[in-house]
């Protein structure tokens, strides 16, 4: 049988817990590198970029820079979305309302 008290209490145990992920994903910092480490990006999880390092022989080919730069801000944001998917599943899978999907979980 369908409860729907409990369904409200799952909810706001969820919605509770998916603002303490957000909370903390704020506060992370998260690195992605390109170029065996030539170029460095830093960022919190909300995607605010907050570093860009270049050692000095990866300035020499502005081409190969670009797309280093585009290698390493792939990358970090690769690790941000992968750590967000990842805490935002173990919220969701105790989950049991009949009828409701989450897309990708």
């Amino acid at each position: 049988m369908f409860n729907i008290q409990q369904m409200m209490k799952q909810a706001q145990k969820m919605q509770d817990q998916m603002k303490d992920v957000q909370t903390e994903m704020e506060g992370a910092e998260f690195t992605g590198t390109a170029g065996g480490g030539a170029v460095t990006v830093t960022c919190n999880g909300k995607y605010e970029f907050t570093a860009v390092k270049i050692k000095e022989d990866a300035i020499a080919d502005r081409d190969m820079l670009e797309d280093l730069v585009l290698a390493a801000l792939k990358d970090v944001s690769n690790k941000v979305t992968d750590t967000m998917e990842q805490k935002m599943s173990k919220i969701t899978a105790g989950l049991n309302i009949p009828g409701l999907k989450l897309p990708g979980f």
